[in-house]
């Protein structure tokens, strides 16, 4: 895999962290535990996060210890293969409290691979 796909999936990780913070702001679990689109919504835009780190090179993945790779990965294969016992309150801390981190490390990333 190429620098280049890299960068395009971590871009890609970027923008579904972003949305899925988006979507969630001013909400609370409570609303999530009752609105199914939301918990849809949301279920998705961390399923693609992971996917996305999923397909990121071994090179870069060593290069960039600060992401927790393989809780990012394991999270979407929760979503995917566990898809019946849907935990909302994990979900809902995930959006709250670990994208915007993770978005935060991704726009440093992307930043630097263009300087």
């Amino acid at each position: 895999m190429t620098q280049h796909s890299d960068i395009v999936r971590l871009k890609h990780m970027l923008g579904y962290a972003k949305e899925a913070i988006s979507i969630a702001r001013g909400g609370t679990s409570h609303e999530l535990q009752k609105n199914r689109m939301l918990q849809l919504s949301l279920l998705h835009l961390v399923e693609l996060v992971g996917e996305a780190a999923a397909r990121i090179s071994k090179q870069t993945r060593e290069r960039h210890p600060e992401i927790n790779w393989k809780e990012i990965v394991g999270m979407r294969n929760k979503i995917i293969h566990d898809y019946v016992v849907t935990d909302l309150e994990i979900l809902w801390g995930t959006v709250k409290k670990d994208l915007p981190v993770l978005a935060s490390a991704l726009e440093k990333i992307i930043s630097e691979s263009q300087s």
